[in-house]
């Protein structure tokens, strides 16, 4: 087990440096000059004081030397400052925010998770009654639903027209924190950033038991008077539940692009935001190094996703 975690975070580490190549080269492959973004734009500046901004910043030398002054840094936790936030750290501002992010990835994942797989059992229990026939249709449009149209329906509707939920924000202004407050505006953009995981999973779910229902093993358990409950809790369930694994873990790269609409429609101060703001004032530190903590995030649970599937099946030996 400790050998296949250590390739596999060494195939990880490898996944990020390509991943770090890859957006440095597309932002400077991006419109106009880089020195723009670090200076003001308000104030003249001579030809000779740019070429002296771009000396100190290294941006004079050629861009292989560039990407290795900044994966050095990188290495030894220096991941720059922000060109629009005050000179503020990059790591700084992605420890205050990844928290925020993490709370409604998770508190949405795991609405997903609950959701998903008790309505799988459900359907697959029910196999073309109404009710199965009235959750695929739901799934259906569950899965068809892009997350930036569920956004903002989901803001308009529950937020605009009924009012039950705020419409924006982590915490009420100006109020002194509650965890009630928190989770009044936590509770609308995690059940929206559910519904497709949710339905992805359902059908996943409700497939896989199914199929393990038809097995042998679970046909000689009905056979020797087990109830049903039990046939389905404690002979099906864990078998079927491998392939639903493997679908949550796959979904976490899926659900940072959500949780990044998300948290622009709701003003969510998360990862999502931050990237956004970096982005519309082409802030290229705080890009390259949230870029490079959501890439690091995401290859650690999809480690994670596969010790869980041999704690689930024994049968499986992670080597």
């Amino acid at each position: 087990m400790l050998n296949y975690c250590l390739r596999r975070l060494a195939v990880g580490f490898g996944m990020l440096i390509a991943l770090s190549m890859l957006i440095f080269v597309l932002l400077r492959l991006a419109p106009g000059d880089p020195i723009d973004a670090y200076i003001n734009p308000n104030v003249a500046m001579s030809q000779a004081e740019m070429d002296a901004v771009r000396t100190r910043l290294g941006l004079d030398q050629p861009l292989p030397l560039q990407y290795l002054a900044w994966l050095g840094s990188a290495l030894r936790g220096d991941l720059g400052f922000s060109l629009q936030r005050n000179g503020e750290t990059v790591l700084g501002l992605v420890a205050e925010r990844i928290g925020p992010t993490l709370l409604l990835m998770g508190t949405g994942l795991a609405i997903a998770i609950v959701v998903g797989i008790g309505t799988g059992i459900l359907g697959a229990v029910r196999r073309n009654s109404a009710t199965d026939v009235g959750l695929s249709v739901a799934a259906f449009f569950g899965i068809s639903s892009p997350a930036f149209l569920t956004a903002l329906v989901g803001l308009y509707v529950f937020s605009v027209l009924v009012r039950w939920a705020p419409s924006g924000g982590m915490l009420t202004p100006g109020a002194p924190f509650s965890v009630g407050d928190l989770l009044g505006h936590l509770i609308l953009p995690a059940i929206l950033l559910s519904i497709g995981h949710a339905a992805l999973i359902m059908r996943y779910m409700r497939a896989s038991l199914l199929e393990v229902l038809n097995q042998d093993y679970v046909r000689s358990a009905r056979a020797k008077g087990v109830r049903e409950v039990w046939v389905i809790l404690k002979h099906a369930l864990r078998n079927a539940l491998l392939p639903v694994v493997t679908l949550i873990g796959s979904t976490i790269g899926i659900a940072v692009g959500g949780a990044i609409f998300l948290e622009s429609v709701f003003n969510w101060p998360g990862m999502g935001l931050l990237l956004v703001g970096a982005v519309e004032t082409r802030d290229y530190p705080v890009i390259m190094g949230a870029t490079l903590v959501v890439g690091a995030c995401v290859i650690l649970v999809n480690l994670l996703t596969d010790i869980t599937y041999a704690a689930i099946d024994p049968r499986i030996q992670v080597t």
